[in-house]
């Protein structure tokens, strides 16, 4: 979707292995600092992107297909996705899981409700298929899950409002992804799964709401820590 040429594409790809592999290994080569700084500025650097330029670049529906542009893009969206995965992993598997289950929860009722109900399109320019009524169905769908989540486990009802948040943010990184394929005249963003959207349509929601979970729950930490070594100081 980037028009790179092969020769490019693999290049990027190699590149992109050969530094997370380099992030995960920090600690074993002398650099122990590298996984944090990376976890810092990259879930920043998507944080930003979800927040202010995405929202931008839906409704403006802008064009933008120089390949060095949607490099870094793909650099934004995807790396960072995986940064939150680890570290969401490492903060709780449990959380990790029930914010992935919102996700899921929220993509499958969208379709279903606005497939049965639906009538009032919500970005007909950019992905038709998708209607009101079935983001509707997202947010019953996941206050359901919320409303289970609080009672089972004794958490506090704000857990809902965050999964207001997640559902409109994997609506936006279904859209993004939409819009992207749409530009680059391409009905699958990759064989892997040839007739379902390709791996990214599979993940889209998650590229969205995972680094934005992980910024709620890693920059609070990571400035105690700093307050406490400016104390400390």
């Amino acid at each position: 979707m980037s028009s790179m040429s092969k020769w490019w594409q693999n290049t990027y790809a190699a590149a992109m292995f050969l530094f997370g592999l380099l992030v995960v290994i920090g600690n074993e080569i002398g650099m122990p600092a590298l996984p944090a700084q990376v976890m810092f500025y990259g879930i920043l650097a998507a944080t930003l992107f979800w927040l202010l330029f995405a929202p931008f670049w839906l409704i403006s529906r802008f064009r933008l297909r120089h390949p060095l542009a949607m490099a870094l893009i793909g650099i934004v969206v995807i790396f960072p996705s995986w940064l939150a995965l680890i570290g969401l992993r490492e903060v709780s598997p449990w959380l990790l899981l029930m914010v992935m289950a919102a996700v899921w929860i929220a993509d499958s009722a969208a379709y279903f409700s606005g497939k049965r109900f639906g009538k009032h399109k919500l970005a007909p320019l950019i992905s038709p298929g998708k209607t009101w009524e079935g983001v509707v169905g997202a947010c019953v769908a996941v206050t359901a899950y919320g409303l289970i989540l609080c009672y089972s486990l004794m958490l506090d009802y704000w857990v809902i409002v965050g999964f207001f948040c997640i559902t409109v943010l994997s609506v936006m990184g279904d859209l993004l992804e939409s819009l992207v394929k749409r530009q680059a005249g391409v009905k699958d963003s990759g064989n892997l799964l040839p007739g379902h959207g390709g791996l990214l349509d599979r993940i889209d929601g998650l590229t969205s709401s995972l680094p934005l979970v992980m910024f709620f729950v890693y920059f609070p930490a990571y400035y105690l820590v700093l307050e406490s070594m400016h104390v400390t100081t």
